[in-house]
C-alpha cells in the first residue's frame, strides 16, 4: 500500500503525532477562506491532490483507499472543509484535520452512502481526548516518506531522526562506549530521544505498550516491519501525564496499517561497494477490507552480512573488529477491525520477531582472531498482542483494551584459542508486559470555541523479568512489579473562528494528570498543562509544561549487590601500612526511587498566505531531569582522593559495620591477595547505585516544508534541524559536566532536508544528512572529531494499469552516502575498541540498493 502526501506540509526526516481510528470533521473543521475550484468528474485522487495544491494544507490520503474511485465536478468557490465534504461525498471516506494535516480514511459503515465522520473515533498520540489539538512539539513521518529517503527499516528511521541519538540499544555501539550511553546486546535498535537514554524514550504500538528489550527498559522498534506500518508519530516532549513511565524524552507511537486489499510482494537487496553489510529483504503483504471491518498480515524476511574494519580504512588501526554483526530475522505482523454494530467496534493487533546474529573481535595484542578471539551471539524473539473493544454512547466513547507482550534475548560468548574452543559464558533476558485499561471521553459543556472534552481512565500493568545466567548462578533473578494507575484529562477551547475576536483566531487550553502507584517502589502523580494561541489562522503559538518520571530498571534494582575486598591502593589510599585493604560495595539497590523531570516547551508554527504550500515551525525546549539513578563512583582509582565521594566512604568502619556489609550483600569476595581482617579493613567504598544524578537540556527544533507544482508534476521540499545543549552532575557536590558535544554523546547540531519531485508513477528524491562533530576530552587539551554529512538519492517508478506485464509493478533505487563519507578516528587503548564514534556516526559508507514490488 503506498500512501501520498497531497500537500503544503510534508515533514521528511521528522516523525510526528496523530493516530487516528476514523474520523470527526465536523467537530475539528477549522473555518479558512474560498478557494475559485474548477474541476472535472476525474478520479478521486486527483481532484484531491488538486485541491491540496490550490489550499496549500496538508492532505494525507492512502492511494488504495481512492484507487478506482472517482470524483465529481466541482465548479465554484469552496472553502476546504466545504470542497472536501463535497468530493467524498457517497464514497464511504472521511476526513478529519490533525495539527493542520488533514487525513481521509474510510469511516465505519463505508459502504453507505452519504457516510459522515459525525461521532466516529479520533484518538491523538500525546492526547486521550479525541481531536484535542497538542500543545507539544510534533512530528511525523508515514510509509512514504520511509521508503522515499531509501530507508529499510525502522531502526534506519530512528536513526535519522535528528532528535534522536544513536546510543542506547543500537546494533554496531562498540565496546569503548560507557555503559550509561549505549550498548548493543540482542542486535535490536531504540529510540533514544534527546540523549536521556532509551529507556527514557517511550515506544508504543498503536498507542500501547509492548515488552521490554533485553536488560535495559528500551523497545526494540526494528521488531516491526515496516510494511505493516502507516505512520510513525512523536511527541517529542514529556509525556508521562498521558502515559506514564518512561515518556520523559517523549513518546513514539508506531501506528499499524488499518487495512489492506490485495497482496503485495517485495523484494530488496543491497550492499556496499567497499564490502561488506550486504543485505536481502523479502516481504509480502495481503489484507482485505469488507463493509464492516478489515485487515492484513506481513511476513518479512531479512538478513545481512557483517561489515569488518578490514573493509574500510579501519583496519590498519583495529584489524579483525566487527563493525557491524552479522544478522537474520523473521517478523510477522497483522491487525483486523470489526464493526459489531453501528456503535461497537472491536480490532486486534499482533506482532512476532524473531533474530539471531554473531560478531567477533580479537582478544590479545596479536589482533588476530585465529591466534584468539571471542565470537559473541544472540538469539532474541519479540511477541505482543493487543486488542481494544470501543463502544460510542452518543458523543462519548468507552474503550476497553488490553495488552501482552513477551519478549527474551539469549546471549553467549564463546572464547576460541588458536581456533580452538576454550570457554562459553551466557546467559538469558526476559521480559514480559500484561496491560489492562477502562477509559472513555466525550463533551463536557460548549465553550465560544467548541466543546469543552474530558477524558478519563484507569489501569493496570504488570512487568515481569528474569536473568539467567546458568544453573544455581547468583545472578540469577526474577522479580516482577505491578503498577495501578488513573488519569484525566480535558480540553478547554475558549475562543475560536466564528467569534471573529481581533487578533484571537482560536485559544485553548488543555490539563492532564496521572495517578500511578507502583507496588513496593511508590506513589507517582505528574501533572501536565498546555495552552495553544492563534492570532490568525495562519499562525499558531504553543506552550506546554509538565512532569514526567521513570521507574528503576529491574537491572538497577535486582542486580546482585558485592562486597568485594581490595588492597586500599586500588582506591587512591595513601600512606597506609601494608596490608591495608578496603570493602567495596557495588550492584544493584532494592530502594532506588524513579527519576523524575521537569519539561516546557514553546512552539511557533507559520503557515505564510503569501507562499501557499508552506510552513515553517520552531520549539524551544527545556527538561530538567532529577533523581537519575547513577553508578556514584565512576572511577574506583579517585574514590579515596576526590573529596566529593566523602558521602559514599566510611572511613575506620567498626567490626559491626563490616560485618553488616557483608550479610547485606548477595556474595562476598577477597580480591586483596591477602586473607580478610577486619581490622587492617581502613573503609567500606558504598558505589551500588543510588538516586543522584542530575541532567539538565534544553535546545531549538526547526522544521520548514513547502509543496508546490513544477514540471506538471509536484515538488515538495523539508528540513528538519535541531540543536541540542545538554550537563549532567553525577552527585550534589560534584562538577557540572557537558554531554551534548563530548564523545559518544549527542552533537549540538544534527540536520536532515529533502527535496523531491513527483508526477504520476515516477518519484525522486534528495536527502542531505548533517551530523556536527563532537569533541574527544580524553585527553588534554581536548581533540576535534569531524561531524559527517552525508547526500542520498532515490528514484521509484510504479508501471499502471496500461503496464501490461507489468501492471502493478513498481521498481526502485537509492543510493545512501553517495560521496562515501567516513567518521573521523578516534583514539582506542584495547585491540577491541571501535576506531570511531559508534554512537553517531556509520562507517557503512556508500550503500546501494534495489527493490521490486508487485501488487498482485
Amino acid at each position: 500500500m503506498s500512501r501520498f502526501s497531497l500537500s503544503a506540509l510534508y515533514l521528511s526526516g521528522s516523525i510526528v503525532t496523530a493516530a487516528l481510528a476514523v474520523s470527526a470533521p465536523a467537530a475539528l473543521a477549522q473555518h479558512s477562506s474560498s478557494i475559485a475550484m474548477a474541476l472535472p468528474a476525474q478520479p478521486l485522487g486527483a481532484s484531491i491532490r488538486e485541491l491540496a495544491l490550490r489550499s496549500g494544507q496538508t492532505i494525507l490520503v492512502d492511494a488504495d483507499v481512492v484507487e478506482g474511485v472517482n470524483g465529481p465536478a466541482l465548479q465554484g468557490a469552496f472553502t476546504v472543509e466545504a470542497a472536501l465534504d463535497r468530493l467524498l461525498a457517497g464514497t464511504g471516506l472521511v476526513w478529519t484535520r490533525i495539527e493542520g494535516t488533514i487525513i481521509i480514511r474510510k469511516g465505519r459503515g463505508s459502504g453507505q452512502d452519504g457516510e459522515s465522520g459525525e461521532g466516529a473515533s479520533l484518538l491523538v498520540t500525546g492526547s486521550r481526548i479525541r481531536g484535542a489539538p497538542i500543545p507539544s512539539p510534533v512530528m511525523v513521518l508515514d510509509n512514504r516518506v520511509v521508503r522515499d529517503s531509501g530507508l529499510a527499516d525502522l531502526g534506519d528511521v530512528a536513526r535519522s531522526l535528528p532528535q534522536s541519538f544513536g546510543g542506547g540499544q543500537n546494533p554496531g555501539v562498540g565496546f569503548n562506549v560507557p555503559s550509561s550511553t549505549g550498548g548493543n546486546v540482542g542486535g535490536g535498535s531504540s529510540v533514544n530521544l534527546r540523549g536521556l537514554g532509551s529507556d527514557a524514550t517511550l515506544t508504543v504500538l498503536n498507542g500501547r505498550r509492548v515488552p521490554y528489550d533485553s536488560a535495559r527498559q528500551g523497545v526494540d522498534i526494528s521488531a516491526i516491519p515496516l510494511a505493516a506500518v502507516d505512520r510513525i508519530e512523536v511527541v517529542a516532549d514529556g509525556a508521562s501525564a498521558i502515559y506514564g513511565s518512561d515518556a520523559v524524552g517523549g513518546v513514539v507511537n508506531v501506528i499499524l496499517r488499518r487495512d489492506y486489499n490485495g497482496v503485495e510482494t517485495r523484494a530488496r537487496i543491497g550492499g556496499s561497494p567497499d564490502g561488506g553489510n550486504f543485505q536481502q529483504q523479502y516481504g509480502v503483504l495481503a489484507g482485505s477490507r469488507w463493509n464492516d471491518g478489515g485487515g492484513f498480515l506481513t511476513y518479512e524476511y531479512g538478513r545481512n552480512t557483517a561489515l569488518m574494519t578490514n573493509q574500510r580504512k579501519y583496519g590498519r588501526i583495529r584489524p579483525d573488529l566487527t563493525l557491524l554483526p552479522a544478522s537474520r530475522r523473521h517478523a510477522v505482523a497483522g491487525s483486523i477491525h470489526q464493526d459489531i454494530s453501528d456503535n461497537l467496534t472491536i480490532e486486534l493487533d499482533g506482532l512476532y520477531n524473531q533474530r539471531t546474529g554473531e560478531f567477533s573481535y580479537p582478544t590479545s595484542g596479536a589482533a588476530n582472531l585465529s591466534v584468539s578471539r571471542i565470537t559473541q551471539s544472540f538469539d532474541s524473539y519479540t511477541l505482543a498482542f493487543s486488542g481494544a473493544a470501543r463502544l460510542l454512547l452518543g458523543s462519548w466513547e468507552l474503550g476497553l483494551s488490553g495488552s501482552f507482550g513477551k519478549g527474551r534475548t539469549y546471549f553467549q560468548g564463546d572464547t576460541f584459542i588458536n581456533d580452538q574452543f576454550s570457554s562459553r559464558a551466557f546467559g538469558r533476558y526476559n521480559n514480559q508486559t500484561i496491560t489492562g485499561e477502562i477509559a472513555g471521553d466525550g463533551p463536557l459543556f460548549a465553550l465560544p470555541g467548541g466543546d469543552a472534552r474530558l477524558a478519563l481512565g484507569v489501569g493496570i500493568r504488570a512487568n515481569d523479568f528474569a536473568i539467567f545466567r546458568g544453573v544455581g548462578n547468583i545472578n540469577n533473578a526474577r522479580p516482577s512489579q505491578d503498577s495501578v494507575y488513573a488519569f484525566g484529562e480535558t480540553s478547554f477551547p475558549l475562543v475560536g473562528p466564528a467569534q471573529a475576536v481581533p487578533l484571537m483566531h482560536s485559544l485553548s487550553f488543555s490539563a492532564a494528570l496521572r495517578y500511578e502507584r507502583y507496588r513496593g517502589l511508590a506513589d507517582v502523580v505528574t501533572p501536565k498543562f498546555g495552552m495553544i494561541y492563534a492570532p490568525a489562522d495562519f499562525l499558531d503559538i504553543k506552550a506546554s509544561w509538565g512532569r514526567s518520571f521513570r521507574a528503576p530498571s529491574f537491572i538497577q534494582l535486582y542486580s546482585i549487590e558485592q562486597a568485594i575486598l581490595y588492597p586500599i591502593t586500588t582506591f587512591g589510599g595513601r600512606g597506609y601500612p601494608a596490608g591495608t585493604t578496603a570493602l567495596l560495595i557495588a550492584g544493584g539497590n532494592s530502594d532506588l526511587k524513579p527519576e523524575k523531570a521537569r519539561s516546557w516547551s514553546a512552539t511557533m508554527a507559520l503557515r505564510p498566505p503569501a507562499l501557499p504550500g508552506a510552513s515553517f515551525e520552531v520549539s524551544y525546549f527545556q527538561t530538567r531531569y532529577v533523581d537519575r539513578i547513577v553508578n556514584p563512583i565512576p572511577t574506583s582509582a579517585l574514590a579515596l582522593v576526590n573529596p566529593i565521594y566523602a558521602r559514599q566512604i566510611t572511613y575506620a568502619p567498626t567490626p559491626e559495620q563490616l560485618a553488616a556489609a557483608i550479610a547485606h550483600a548477595s556474595q562476598f569476595l577477597n580480591g586483596a591477595g591477602v586473607p580478610y581482617d577486619p581490622a587492617k579493613v581502613a573503609a567500606i567504598i558504598n558505589r551500588a547505585n543510588i538516586n543522584a544524578g542530575r541532567q539538565t537540556i534544553r535546545g531549538i527544533d526547526a522544521q520548514l516544508a513547502y509543496r508546490t507544482g513544477l514540471a506538471d508534476g509536484n515538488i515538495e521540499m523539508s528540513a528538519n534541524l535541531t540543536y541540542l545543549d545538554s550537563e549532567q552532575q553525577l552527585l550534589a557536590d560534584g562538577p557540572v559536566e557537558q554531554l551534548a558535544g563530548r564523545l559518544f554523546n549527542p552533537p549540538h547540531w544534527r540536520g536532515r532536508g529533502m527535496i523531491g519531485w513527483s508526477k504520476g508513477g515516477f518519484r525522486t528524491a534528495a536527502t542531505l544528512s548533517t551530523i556536527g562533530g563532537v569533541k574527544d576530552v580524553r585527553s588534554t587539551p581536548a581533540l576535534h572529531i569531524d561531524g559527517m554529512t552525508t547526500i542520498d538519492i532515490s528514484a521509484r517508478y510504479r508501471f499502471g494499469e496500461e503496464g501490461g506485464l507489468l501492471r502493478g509493478v513498481e521498481l526502485g533505487l537509492s543510493v545512501q552516502n553517495i560521496l562515501n563519507a567516513l567518521p573521523s578516528v578516534v583514539a582506542t587503548s584495547l585491540y577491541y575498541d571501535t576506531p570511531y564514534d559508534s554512537t553517531n556516526y556509520s562507517a557503512v559508507g556508500r550503500f546501494i540498493a534495489l527493490e521490486l514490488v508487485k501488487k498482485w
